[in-house]
C-alpha cells in the first residue's frame, strides 16, 4: 500500500542550481523477456533509469525525488535523457542489445504497445498498486488488465484566457460551442486572433481534438460518426471564420501558447505544464483558466490523460527487478506526487492527493476538474491507438489545409484504420 498523503518529505529539496549543476514495433521487442544486460544477482545496488525529462523543473521533481527515495533504500541511481521523439526508436535498440534499464518513463499511449510485446514486468507482484488512483488514470499502465506502468502526475488540456480581453468585451469564458464561436469572433481583432490551438500533423493536433470529438459523443471507433464530423467542423468553422489563425495546422503546443504569451490569440487550448513559463514570461498577463467548452449545456467536458507512466523492465536479473521497483514504489507514494506536481504543475494521479493539491494550488484546480472525467487514449484501441491517432490528425490536415468536407476526409481515415 502506498503511504498516506498528509506526509510531506522531510529532506531538503535539492535547489535548481544544484541540480543542474549534477546533470512500435511490437514485435522487436519479443525477444527481450528473460534476456538481461548482466547475470542475476550481480550485487550492484544502482538503478538504471532512462527518462525523457529535460528542463530545471523536471530535474528539481524527478530527479531530487529520485534521490531521496534512493537514498532511504540504499540504492543509487544514474539516469539517461533520451529526446522525447527519440525514446520509442531507444527502446526498440536497448531491447535488440539486451541493455533495458531498470526503470524506463514511457508516453502512455506507448505502454501498450511494449507491455503486448512482454518486455515490461507486471507491477502488482512488487506490491504496487493503483489503490485511490481514479479508474482513467490507473488505466494508464494497464493492458489487457494486468499494471505494467503506474503515473505518478497526470495532466490534461483546458481553455487558457485573457482576463482583460475578456473584460473589455464583456464576455465570460465559453461554456459551449456557440458561446466558443461568438467569444472567439468578439474577442477576434486587426492584431489578434480570438483563439488558438493546435492542429498539427502529429499527436499532439489529435491530443488537442479529442476533447472536441468525445464531448461532441464521438468515438475513436467510428471515425465516420456525427461525432467526429462535428468536431471537425467546428474546428473548420473557426478557422474559416478567421477567428483561428490558418496556421493552427502548423503550431505545435508550444507553438499556441507562444501566441497567447505575445497577445496574438486571446484564448488557447493548452496544458498545465506552461503554468510556470506563464508567470516567468509574462508576469503582466492577468489569465484564467475554465473546462473546454462542449457543444451544448448540460454536456461533459471529457480531455484526454496526458502524462508519463512509469515501468519495471524485465531485464533478466529478477533481484534487480526487485530493487528497481521497491525505488518506482516509493517514488510514486501520494507525498512524491504532491511534490512532482506542485514543481512541474502536473495533477496526482492519486485522487485524494489531487484533491489537495488544487487546495493548495487554485491555478490549477480547472485541471484537476478535467483530468477527474478525463480519459486514456488508449482504453479502447490499446496497442492500435498510434495507427488511428494518425489517421484523425491526417483528416483534420485535409478538412483544414485542403478544404475537403469533414465527411470525406474522415470516410478516408476510417478505411485506413480497418
Amino acid at each position: 500500500m502506498m503511504t498516506s498523503s498528509s506526509a510531506r518529505p522531510t529532506r531538503p529539496r535539492p535547489s535548481r542550481r544544484a541540480l543542474g549543476a549534477a546533470a512500435f514495433a511490437a514485435p522487436a521487442l519479443m525477444a527481450l523477456g528473460g534476456c538481461g544486460q548482466g547475470s542475476r544477482g550481480t550485487g550492484t545496488q544502482e538503478i538504471r533509469i532512462v527518462d525523457y525529462y529535460n528542463t530545471p523543473a523536471d530535474d528539481v521533481a524527478i530527479e531530487g525525488t529520485f534521490e531521496t527515495c534512493a537514498a532511504d533504500l540504499g540504492l543509487t541511481f544514474s539516469r539517461e535523457r533520451v529526446p522525447g521523439d527519440q525514446l520509442v526508436a531507444k527502446v526498440l535498440q536497448m531491447g535488440s542489445s539486451r541493455t533495458m534499464p531498470d526503470l524506463l518513463m514511457l508516453d502512455n499511449p506507448n505502454v501498450q504497445q511494449v507491455a503486448a510485446s512482454g518486455a515490461l514486468a507486471p507491477l502488482e507482484p512488487h506490491g504496487i498498486t493503483t489503490d485511490g488512483f481514479t479508474p482513467a488514470v490507473a488505466d494508464l499502465g494497464m493492458h489487457e488488465g494486468t499494471l505494467y506502468g503506474i503515473a505518478p502526475t497526470v495532466n490534461t488540456i483546458a481553455l487558457f484566457y485573457d482576463i482583460a480581453a475578456l473584460d473589455e468585451a464583456g464576455l465570460e469564458p465559453p461554456r459551449t460551442w456557440d458561446e466558443l464561436r461568438s467569444a472567439a469572433a468578439e474577442l477576434t481583432t486587426s492584431d489578434r486572433y480570438g483563439i488558438a490551438f493546435s492542429a498539427i500533423a502529429s499527436y499532439e493536433g489529435t491530443f488537442q481534438f479529442m476533447p472536441f470529438m468525445w464531448s461532441n459523443g464521438g468515438d475513436e471507433t467510428d471515425l465516420r460518426g456525427d461525432g467526429v464530423l462535428g468536431a471537425s467542423q467546428l474546428w473548420a468553422d473557426l478557422v474559416r471564420d478567421g477567428v483561428a489563425s490558418r496556421s493552427v495546422v502548423n503550431w505545435g503546443q508550444g507553438d499556441a501558447i507562444d501566441q497567447f504569451k505575445a497577445g496574438n490569440a486571446a484564448m488557447v487550448v493548452n496544458g498545465p505544464w506552461n503554468i510556470a513559463g506563464l508567470r516567468a514570461d509574462t508576469p503582466d498577463l492577468d489569465w484564467g483558466v475554465a473546462t473546454l467548452a462542449v457543444p451544448s449545456a448540460g454536456d461533459a467536458s471529457i480531455a484526454p490523460l496526458g502524462g508519463e507512466v512509469w515501468t519495471v523492465p524485465i531485464t533478466g536479473d529478477e533481484e534487480k527487478q526487485a530493487r528497481a521497483a521497491e525505488l518506482l514504489k516509493a517514488f510514486v507514494a501520494p507525498e512524491h506526487q504532491l511534490f512532482m506536481g506542485q514543481e512541474r504543475s502536473t495533477i496526482p494521479g492519486h485522487a485524494a492527493t489531487a484533491e489537495r493539491f488544487a487546495a493548495e494550488n487554485p491555478d490549477l484546480g480547472t485541471f484537476v476538474e478535467q483530468v477527474s472525467t478525463a480519459r486514456a487514449r488508449t482504453a479502447q484501441l490499446g496497442p492500435d491507438w498510434p495507427t488511428t491517432a494518425k489517421a484523425i490528425y491526417t483528416a483534420n490536415q485535409r478538412v483544414l489545409v485542403d478544404g475537403v468536407d469533414p465527411a470525406e476526409a474522415f470516410d478516408e481515415a476510417a478505411r485506413t484504420v480497418r
